[in-house]
This record gives structure tokens, sequence and C-alpha cells, in this order.
């Protein structure tokens, strides 16, 4: 199998992908002026020898005059300032267009990726993504700047350089100089296709050390609480020698291919000048002629050289065009068939009927005949132990995982007939993770809507009680929070967390264990504020504190993927279940800790 697919690698799985295409028809007056400039200054420069021989021959035979001595010397002179010339067009047209390629790349490469859903980021980790984005991606743009580049430049030199050797030199001597060049052919499909398998293997060894490293720089807390440093870096040891490993492997290819092309040019240059000076010394051609061969000679060298090279690319390139056709080609299993446009969100009813539901891959149901009712304005508690199926219930309310169809109504709508883009406009959903970007506290905050303005801005954070901790930051609302929050406690990123879907002021607000890490007293004060704040809109309250659901108008409890009580706070306590166990539990941990602060 991985023979056959070495074999299918080069330039031409480049040319038949219609995803590559797409980009050279794009940018093809770039990559068309490109190599019209290339080959004018190539053909420029086979000229030189021809002129170099003349005066030779003329200075031998003294048959040369000074007016024709200058015209030579300037007629070089004007060639050379057009290759300089020429040099900086193609390389502005041909790198330049591949650089826009790069970045074209790119960009489709993060939109698609924003596309899929959050299964396929626990298939694939960030390490292997980012590889994509680096590696894979520039091994492409080499591909469409110093393929094309070496490719025509060599192709063109080569072509006018034989012609010249044979129809202006010597035929015989040309077939003998060029003989050892034909193994070129032979060992370059060995090569192309151990380059890439090769090259294939180091790409997956990167994405071992850029993963492990990422996690583990997340995790560094942690590896240090539980001194753990000496056996991560014996961890690390390991897979940075995979990693090691593979790029020996493609380095020993790359060490044979480009000295045996240089190996070739030696063979056909020592052939040259025994054969050439042997005629020469005959009198079958003149002195400058064999001079003028000489030179056409080393012109070769670099496009027997270059080929090497080229292979190199081109195996890198298909490899990595592969690797990122891949996952562009991966769909989301969570299916838009309505693309939004200025549709206004929809209201705060909800409705669930039978909702069961299994992650892909399993055969056990998360969810099993959830169903129940929430009207527009009403808050609604959920509770449960931990892995009852809160998170996932939350996950499909918003389509972050795919319901099945005719089991969640929103606003009197089928969640599958209304577009994505407008059913997240209505939610407004607090994760448990608390996710904040590395940027400032401000722009954290006003995420979802950038056009909010500083009050507005401030209006949230006081919603959350949080204004009064950032204001105690150094920079304020401009302080960076770091990667993740780092820089911040588990209760501050919550409430930044709270502000940021507040301040959309959504239809439905979804709280996952949202103040879990704030203390009662902040807790009851934020509950406040959203009674206050979210009059007349849906809310959805998860936790496992009594104290955060008990005011709500309705609160169920799951338990093993289904609702085993539904009722308010009262009707739930007197019914003695799972719910008033809980409550009393917790009542008296929290009279204990009264008596213990006496």
């Amino acid at each position: 199998m991985e023979k056959q697919k070495g074999r299918k690698a080069g330039i031409m799985d480049i040319l038949r992908s219609p995803y590559a295409r797409q980009f050279i028809r794009k940018y093809k007056w770039s990559y068309i002026i490109g190599i019209v400039i290339l080959i004018v200054i190539d053909l420029a420069q086979t000229e030189v020898p021809i002129i170099v021989g003349r005066v030779i021959d003329g200075i031998e035979l003294r048959t040369i005059d000074h007016a024709s001595f200058v015209s030579a010397v300037v007629t070089m002179a004007v060639i050379a300032l057009i290759v300089l010339a020429g040099r900086i067009g193609w390389r502005y047209c041909i790198f330049g267009a591949a650089r826009k390629i790069e970045r074209d790349m790119r960009n489709d490469l993060f939109s698609h990726l924003n596309t899929l859903p959050a299964s396929y980021f626990h298939e694939h980790k960030a390490g292997e993504i980012m590889a994509y984005m680096t590696n894979d991606i520039e091994a492409v743009r080499m591909t469409f700047a110093v393929t094309i580049m070496m490719g025509m430049d060599a192709l063109a030199i080569g072509l006018a350089t034989v012609v010249k050797m044979v129809f202006e030199i010597d035929l015989r001597l040309s077939i003998v100089a060029i003989l050892p060049m034909s193994l070129v052919a032979v060992v370059s499909t060995y090569v192309g296709r151990e380059m890439h398998k090769r090259f294939t293997r180091r790409q997956e060894a990167f994405s071992k050390v850029a993963d492990f490293v990422q996690e583990k720089l997340n995790g560094v807390k942690v590896i240090k609480a539980f001194v753990q440093e000496e056996k991560e870096c014996l961890a690390f040891e390991k897979v940075n020698m995979e990693s090691r490993t593979a790029n020996i492997r493609d380095a020993k290819v790359q060490a044979f291919m480009f000295p045996f092309m240089h190996m070739l040019a030696g063979c056909s240059m020592a052939i040259a000048i025994a054969y050439g000076g042997y005629i020469a010394i005959l009198g079958t051609i003149s002195v400058g002629d064999f001079s003028a061969f000489v030179q056409y000679l080393t012109m070769l060298v670099w496009p027997i050289a270059s080929i090497g090279r080229i292979i190199n690319v081109v195996t890198r390139g298909s490899a990595s065009l592969k690797r990122v056709e891949a996952v562009l080609h991966t769909e989301s299993d969570i299916l838009d068939l309505l693309p939004a446009g200025e549709e206004a969100p929809l209201r705060g009813d909800i409705r669930v009927e039978g909702l069961t539901f299994r992650y892909p891959g399993t055969e056990k149901d998360v969810l099993r005949d959830i169903s129940f009712c929430v009207k527009r304005g009403e808050t609604l508690g959920i509770v449960g132990r931990t892995g009852a199926g809160k998170t996932t219930l939350a996950n499909l309310l918003v389509r972050v995982d795919d319901p099945g169809e005719n089991m969640i109504w929103i606003g009197g709508q089928e969640i599958h007939s209304v577009s994505l883009k407008t059913l997240r406009r209505t939610a407004g959903y607090v994760m448990q993770d608390n996710f904040l970007f590395s940027d400032t506290v401000r722009n954290n905050i006003a995420f979802g809507d950038h056009s909010k303005t500083q009050e507005e801005i401030i209006a949230a954070a006081k919603a959350t009680c949080v204004h009064d901790n950032i204001m105690d930051f150094a920079d304020g609302y401009d302080t960076m929070v770091g990667e993740r929050g780092v820089s911040l406690s588990g209760g501050q990123k919550q409430r930044i967390a709270i502000a940021r879907a507040l301040i959309l002021d959504p239809e439905i607000l979804i709280l996952d264990d949202a103040v879990s890490a704030v203390d009662t007293d902040t807790e009851e004060q934020i509950l406040k504020n959203l009674h206050t704040l979210r009059a007349g809109k849906t809310n959805i309250i998860i936790a496992h504190r009594i104290s955060t659901l008990q005011h709500a108008d309705k609160i169920i409890v799951i338990s093993d993927g289904t609702i085993t009580e539904m009722g308010n706070h009262d009707e739930l306590v007197a019914a003695g279940g799972f719910y008033a166990e809980l409550y009393h539990r917790q009542l008296l941990e929290k009279m204990k800790k009264e008596e213990y602060a006496l």
C-alpha cells in the first residue's frame, strides 16, 4: 500500500488536485509573466558562452578588432543587467503568487476547522493541527514557488544549452558529455517514492512533538504540583528521539540525492574536458568552441543538480497537500442546511420530547427519553451526579452535539429547521471550562460583539460581580489575561465568562456549573442581578449546589441519563428523593461551617 502511494506522489498529484488547480488558475497571470521573464533571461544567458568563445578565437587568430571587443563586452554587460532585472521580476511574480497561495490555503484551513464539530478536536490533537497549519502549508508553498521556478529554469536553460551545444559546437561531443545524465531518470523514480514515505512519517513525528509540548505546557502546574518534571522530561526525550529518527531518515535520502547529481555533472565535465580537449587539439573544433562548450556544460550542472531538489520539494509538497486536503474534505456531522441571513433570534420557549442521544462510536445512551418544557421568561434548574448527562443536554440545545430530529423545539421551531448562526445567537452558553482568550479583559467580555461600548462592558462586569476585581488589576480592563486566562483565579474566569454571555442579552442563557468557583455570597448577588436583568428571558442553570437552583421556576434531576424528578424547590424537597437528600446534606454542611466560623 505504501509503495502504491509512493508511486503516485509527484507533480501530477498536485496538478490533478482540483484544490491546487484553483490557485493556479487564480494566479495564472503572475505565473505566466514570471515564467516568460524566466525563459527570456535564460535564453539571454546562453548567448554569453558563444560571445566568449568568439572573443577567444578572435584573440587567438588575431582577427578581432577593438570595436568588436568592446561590442562583445558591452553586450555581456547588457545581458547581465537584463538577467539582474529579470531575476527580480520573476521572483516577484512566482514567489509572490506562492506566498498568496500560502495565505489563501491557511485562511481556508482555519475557516474550515471552525466549521468542524468538537468531536473532531477530540480525535485530532492540537499538535497535529498545528503541523497542518505550519509545516504542511509551508511545504505546499515551496512546491508552488521553488518547483515552478527551478523546473522552468532547468528546462529552459537545459534545452537552450543542449541546442547550442549540438548545433553550434559539436554533436558527438554533446552526446558523449550528456550520456551520464541518463541515470537521473532511473534514480529519480526510486528517490521520489522514498522521499514521499519518509517525509510523511517526519510530519507525523513533528505532530507528536508539537502536541506533547502543547499539552504539557498547559498542564505545567499539575506537573510541578506532583513533582513529575523528571518523568515528563524523559517522556519528551522519547517523543523527540522519534522525531529525530524520522528527520534523519528523511535527510539520508537528500544526502544521497544531491551528491549523486553533482557526481553526474562531474562525470560529464570530465568527459567533456578529455574528449573535447582531444578533438580541439586535432582541430575538429576551435579553442573558442571548446571554451564555450565547457561553459555550457557548467551551465548544465544547475539543471542536473536541481532535479534532486525538485524531487525533494515536489514529494514533500504532494504529501503535505494530501494531508491538508484530508482536513478540508472532512465534513461536519452537524449540518447547517439553512445558511443564516439576518434572521432575528428565536423566542425563548423550549420544548424537549423523547430526547435520546448517544455519542458516535459508542453503544450506551447518554440521555434516554428526556422530556420537559420551559416557557419564555422561566428559569430551569438542572441537577444531577457527575456524568449524569447534564452538559450533554446543554450541548444538544445549541447543537454543539447534534440531537435527532423532532426532539428539541426552540421558539416553536424544530432546531434543525433554523440555521446554526440563528440558533446560537439565540442562546448565550457559558461552558464548564470557562475558556478565556489570551487578550485583554475588555476584549474577552466583548468577544461576541466588539461594537459594545465601555459602559456596556462595565455594566456586564458589575452584574457578574467582577468589576471590582478588574479595577484592582494594574491595567484594569486592558489587563492581558494570559493563555486560557491563566493569570486569573477560577472565580474570576467564571464571572468574566458569564459577563461575556450576558452582554449579548440572549433570549436563552445557559449556565453550565458557571458559579461553582465563587463563594456563596457572591453567587447569591450574581443570581439576584440575573433575576433582575433577565426578566422576561429564559435561563437554564446547571449546578451541583442547591443554593444556585432553589429559586428556579422548574428543576429537573437527571440520573444516569434520565429525568428522575421534576418540580420546583419546595416540591422536590417534599418528595424526599435525591434532590431532598442533596439539599439536606448541603444544608448540614453549611450549618457546620457557620458553627466552625463562630
